[in-house]
């Protein structure tokens, strides 16, 4: 019987690379069928290299200190302890007519991911790993973890 040797399944060290940012562009093959059917208007969290939209907000203006009304928005957060308030705050504005669309870890087995994802937000798990984009070239290894689109629906 073959010993399963997680070593193979993906490189540590260009991984742990990749975790140093969490600014990490979505890449157009992910992001294209998404934004045909959604048709984005504003990028709520984004800096001028990586943003989706032409309307856009950067870490300085502060997406989650914004208002999303009646806008359809594009979010990959940073993942990592932030994306919690990113899911709050799309909830939020989906009471004051957004929808949003996020591409998020799926996190099924926290707390959070049953408290804001499940309750409210329709999920639609990616197939296979993503390669992101960091600084203008896709990244060699794929992300070791599933991704969902969560989407919160205007109300």
């Amino acid at each position: 019987m073959p010993v399963f040797d997680k070593e193979k399944l993906f490189d540590k060290e260009k991984v742990s690379k990749s975790l140093d940012s969490v600014v990490w562009e979505t890449p157009p093959e992910i992001f294209d069928p998404i934004n045909k059917e959604f048709k984005f208007t504003l990028d709520v969290c984004a800096i001028p290299e990586n943003t989706k939209c032409e309307k856009y907000f950067t870490p300085d203006v502060d997406g989650l200190k914004q208002s999303w009304k009646d806008e359809i928005c594009w979010c990959n957060p940073p993942y990592g302890n932030e994306v919690q308030k990113w899911c709050k705050k799309a909830i939020q504005e989906s009471h004051n007519g957004a929808t949003t669309v996020l591409l998020i870890p799926c996190k099924t087995n926290t707390n959070w991911w049953h408290d804001l994802v499940i309750p409210f937000a329709e999920i639609r798990f990616l197939r296979g790993r993503v390669k992101f984009i960091q600084n203008g070239k896709q990244f060699e290894q794929a992300l070791p973890w599933p991704l969902a689109f969560v989407i919160y629906k205007k109300q």
